[in-house]
């Protein structure tokens, strides 16, 4: 559709107008030279293409702007600074993810840790590997310290008659740089 008005992908059509296109299921996007190139060109094309399959492009979450202001797609924000363009998580992704989590802790106030941990073992490393390929390290950073604190919550609330010292020594184990949250023996056959 995009290669019949702008040229085909790698020719000298497209150079000038540099309109590109990528599509995800049902999520796009579309990249060009200018604001006014996707908004007077590309946007009625689309529109129309759209418009005979009996599908409309939805005013709401179509968004034109630069990419210095960044836009969200597949939950990562893609935006450039100082000309450098950065993939992180989204903030909406994160919100998500970090809710998730607070709700799996809380269904699991009275659970075993071992439960809790094999609960939120998924939850935490799909995230995380979905994540890796961007720029996400202070991310990583953020939702540790959150997860940290959910579960330290977690620990001083299942032992309330406890002091911290002994929560913080029975069930988190120390090493030299990291916190971790288990002392629970590794046994693959109850797995």
């Amino acid at each position: 559709m995009l290669e019949s008005h702008f040229g085909r992908k790698n020719t000298k059509a497209s150079y000038k107008t540099k309109v590109n296109y990528v599509r995800y299921a049902d999520d796009f996007i579309i990249t060009a030279i200018s604001k006014e190139l996707l908004e007077n060109d590309v946007l009625p094309v689309v529109t129309a293409f759209m418009g005979e399959r009996g599908l409309t492009l939805s005013t709401s979450k179509t968004l034109v702007t630069h990419i210095t202001e960044g836009f969200d797609f597949l939950g990562q924000n893609l935006r450039k600074y100082n000309g450098k363009l950065l993939i992180k998580p989204s903030r909406k992704n994160l919100q998500t993810h970090l809710r998730k989590i607070k709700d799996i802790v809380n269904v699991n106030r009275t659970s075993r840790q071992d439960i809790l941990i094999k609960q939120l073992n998924p939850v935490l490393l799909g995230w995380a590997n979905y994540h890796r390929h961007v720029v996400a390290k202070e991310t990583f950073g953020y939702v540790d310290y959150r997860v940290w604190k959910l579960l330290w919550r977690w620990s001083c609330r299942r032992h309330g008659n406890r002091q911290k010292r002994w929560v913080k020594r029975n069930i988190f184990t120390q090493s030299k740089a990291r916190t971790g949250f288990s002392k629970v023996p590794y046994c693959p056959a109850s797995q």
